[in-house]
């Protein structure tokens, strides 16, 4: 059984059989986790290990787990400061903030990777023009190229740890105000504006083999009247065509208040799908997971499916206790524990 083209979440701590039953069906090809899924380090493990072992090749498992207020897992990892946080450090040591870029990257990665995650949907592209209710301290910067060195530092980071990274939002959502979770943002610009500036760092991470993007939940009315995750135009013809990428792209959560315009949960999938979603995520509604699995008819493509299969995550230690042996682990947890405090420290 390939993977198939649906992420979905499961219920709690360990898998019921309701859960089971949704991930045996051959749409599904991912799993998202989320705090609630979460109770230790131990048991994360074996709920990741559940996970892989209900299918062959094993399903995908994904988590937003970006630092800052956006971190599902806490107790027995690594906290992560805020994007920002390397943002404001890049304003006077540039060369000092990809270096600490790098080792969050790493730490976030391979402690993931030691619990069975394959990867993380980070990091966030997006520029921080100071108005959005939602992205914040969870951009870089507001300056393009502050955000290209970043989060280039950040995925080689990811890439020690044996773990993709995913930019989002294509092709910026830091400009509107609104939060797709709960509104339909509509971003006025013209599409030269966003070009030149937003979408300059999706360019640069697509030139350094970024594995994967995931589109805003906002409309673009002067380049489309669909979000940008439904539409073929910004999907297909600017980030396919025109920017040459060819990794996955992932939908934002098709739940999400700035999907509902597509329609129902089968039309907004179908939506997705046609205009250039390799997978889409439906995450918290298992009513709507089980309407869409009784309802949806979709052939992935073997493209599709080739994408996917580069996002299983690599080699990675055994477990906790493995990594906390490395020394270039425990020297980057310092590191990384440090930013945000004051410069004294970090510069030690």
């Amino acid at each position: 059984m390939s993977l198939g083209p649906v992420m979905l979440d499961v219920l709690g701590k360990e898998l019921t059989a309701d859960d089971i039953r949704r991930l045996q069906h051959p749409l599904v090809g991912g799993v998202i986790l989320f705090a609630r899924n979460f109770e230790s380090c131990a048991q994360l493990k074996a709920l990741t290990a559940s996970i892989h072992a209900v299918r062959q090749p094993p399903l995908l498992i994904a988590v937003d787990h970006e630092g800052g207020r956006v971190q599902r897992f806490r107790e027995g990892f690594t906290k992560i400061p805020p994007m920002r946080e390397f943002g404001h450090i890049w304003d006077q040591h540039p060369r000092k903030a990809k270096e600490l870029a790098i080792e969050a990257g790493y730490v976030l990665g391979a402690e993931l990777r030691a619990h069975g995650v394959d990867f993380s949907f980070t990091p966030v592209l997006d520029m921080d023009y100071g108005d959005s209710l939602v992205i914040g301290d969870r951009a870089f910067h507001r300056d393009p190229q502050a955000i290209n060195e970043l989060a280039f530092s950040l995925m080689q980071g990811l890439k020690k740890a044996g773990m993709a990274a995913v930019g989002k939002h294509f092709p910026g959502h830091g400009f509107v105000v609104a939060d797709s979770h709960v509104s339909i943002p509509v971003d006025e610009r013209e599409f030269d504006q966003i070009a030149q500036n937003d979408m300059q760092p999706f360019v640069r991470m697509i030139d350094e083999g970024l594995h994967a993007v995931m589109p805003a939940h906002v409309i673009y009315p002067k380049v489309d009247d669909k979000p940008a995750g439904f539409s073929p135009r910004w999907l297909q013809k600017v980030l396919r065509e025109r920017m040459g990428f060819n990794g996955v792209i992932f939908s934002d959560d098709l739940s999400m208040e700035g999907a509902t315009v597509a329609g129902d949960v089968t039309a907004r999938t179908l939506a997705a799908l046609n205009a250039g979603c390799d997978m889409i995520l439906l995450c918290n509604r298992p009513d709507l997971a089980d309407e869409l699995l009784a309802n949806l008819d979709w052939k992935i493509s073997a493209q599709s499916i080739a994408r996917l299969a580069r996002m299983h995550g690599g080699h990675h230690p055994a477990d906790m206790v493995a990594l906390r042996e490395s020394v270039h682990y425990v020297d980057a947890v310092k590191r990384v524990g440090q930013v945000g405090q004051k410069e004294s420290d970090l510069f030690a």
